[in-house]
């Protein structure tokens, strides 16, 4: 117990809850690093198209997913504090992996490993085997990939269990809305730095600065996190009010807490609240994932816009989702002034929020005029997905003991990382079939007057070479987002109209 005494209650808990918000700004930002950097400058270097970039995210959702299922085992076992040291110190590794796969590639292909950065794009370049190149940059991206998605999977289960440690259900949805908003903060500096390294410095070096910041993320942790009942910053009053829940009235400080047995796996799949989470993150973290993975390549197919034009529009998209703390407040007002519980309050904002994606339908039919349009209706979707996100992820807290709460979250990461697999492969997959089978050369449409690459890719750079001739193209890729917009728009209310059905009323778990 802290032997700080005082009549005014400590507010360490936000200091922590700061920490939690640095962490998940790092974790996307990590992310971010290969969606800002490879339409301008990877893909020429390694000739991907696509599929190619599709492949890679798709396999880091499900690599994410896996390491989502065993983080939150993980944290539970290691616990919080060495728990999260773990995850960053190995996401971290695998962001500046990234940097030396262009080296590996010409080290590989041309038994050169010492030429450096500069030196392994000019062997590249004299590689005539373009397959062997776009393979083997691709495995090596994926192995980077996997190396941060499954250090990245520890972020949200020992973010969540460490919210359920400091702070009240009350106010879980505030601190996990203002931690998670993180996740828009990492996205909005993203594109106002990395396309800037990567055109000054080089794109390894965007990989690298950035995956640096993790390891001095991980002093600060070392320096400031301790238990609630163990830290000297939080005094009696605030520790009360930390553990004012009925069911957490037996505290840390109780040694039978410790004895108690996890639960199993099998154990979490017998509730239903395990399964209308899971549920939920399956159908709309891909939402996410799809706009933070392809909005930039979205920008670039569909409007010509290269890294460093598109760093403006996406800095206004990102800005917009920072409305996301409505997320926080909004249920905690139904609790409060309308005398919800917290699992009826949190379903009704919810609910609230996912009408807003709607607005995706709109995004390309009205993309026409401007694009303005459609960044400021992302961001909208965008801002009501972080929102809806920061209830979801509550939701563990108010129906689950906190013994249970990073493995139940890993369970719901799992799903949402199958669910950003499917979205992400069939993105690539459908954006590189519209590209050729729904595009048209003066009127024509390109495989009845190119034939030829019908069962191939189309050359680098091939639709510029036509508009050089003088050729009238009309790129189809743009139908190929309306259909994935689409599918974004509704993912939400079929969520939630499943939760609701799984859970229809709040019941909390004990044993």
């Amino acid at each position: 117990m802290s032997s700080v005494k005082s009549l005014k209650p400590s507010t360490f808990r936000w200091t922590i809850c700061s920490l939690l918000f640095i962490a998940t700004t790092i974790n996307y930002l990590d992310r971010q690093v290969l969606s800002l950097t490879w339409k301008d400058f990877i893909a020429p270097e390694f000739h991907w198209n696509n599929n190619d970039y599709g492949n890679i995210t798709a396999l880091f959702s499900i690599f994410y997913a896996v390491g989502m299922l065993f983080a939150g085992k993980f944290v539970d076992w290691m616990d919080t504090k060495k728990g999260f040291l773990w995850a960053i110190g190995v996401w971290s590794v695998g962001a500046v992996l990234h940097a030396f796969c262009g080296i590996a590639t010409a080290g590989i292909l041309t038994g050169d490993w010492f030429a450096g950065f500069h030196g392994s794009k000019e062997l590249i370049g004299t590689v005539s085997n373009t397959g062997a190149i776009i393979s083997t940059s691709v495995t090596l991206f994926i192995f980077a990939r996997f190396v941060l998605a499954i250090g990245e999977a520890g972020n949200f289960p020992a973010a969540i269990k460490t919210t359920a440690e400091y702070f009240p259900k009350k106010d879980r949805a505030l601190s996990t809305s203002i931690w998670n908003a993180g996740a828009t903060v990492g996205a909005l500096a993203a594109p106002i730095t990395i396309p800037f390294i990567a055109k000054s410095m080089g794109w390894e070096w965007a990989f690298i600065i950035i995956g640096a910041l993790g390891f001095v993320w991980m002093g600060l942790w070392v320096f400031y996190y301790k238990k609630p009942h163990e830290h000297h910053k939080v005094n009696e009053h605030e520790l009360t009010y930390i553990n004012q829940d009925q069911e957490d009235a037996v505290v840390e400080e109780n040694a039978v807490q410790t004895e108690e047995k996890k639960f199993t796996f099998k154990e979490c799949f017998s509730y239903r609240q395990t399964w209308a989470f899971a549920f939920g993150k399956f159908m709309t973290d891909g939402v996410w994932w799809f706009f933070l993975f392809w909005t930039p390549a979205y920008l670039s197919s569909v409007y010509g816009m290269d890294s460093t034009q598109s760093a403006l529009p996406l800095f206004v998209l990102y800005m917009i989702t920072l409305l996301s703390i409505i997320g926080g407040w909004l249920p905690k007002y139904f609790v409060e002034k309308k005398g919800m519980n917290a699992y009826s309050g949190r379903m009704k904002a919810m609910l609230i929020f996912a009408f807003f994606p709607l607005l995706a339908l709109l995004a390309q039919p009205l993309g026409s005029a401007t694009y303005w349009i459609p960044v400021l209706i992302i961001g909208i979707a965008g801002a009501a997905h972080q929102a809806w996100s920061a209830n979801i992820f509550s939701t563990v807290g108010d129906m689950f003991p906190k013994k249970a709460i990073a493995t139940i979250t890993g369970i719901g990461g799992m799903a949402g990382g199958i669910g950003s697999f499917i979205i992400n492969k069939s993105s690539g997959v459908l954006f590189d079939h519209a590209h050729k089978a729904w595009s048209t050369v003066d009127g024509v449409p390109l495989l009845e007057k190119y034939p030829q690459y019908i069962n191939e890719r189309l050359p680098d750079g091939f639709f510029e070479q036509l508009e050089k001739s003088g050729a009238v193209v009309v790129d189809g890729i743009d139908k190929g987002y309306m259909i994935i917009f689409s599918v974004c728009a509704v993912a939400y209310l079929i969520a939630w109209v499943v939760m609701k059905s799984l859970v229809p009323k709040y019941k909390v778990i004990n044993k």
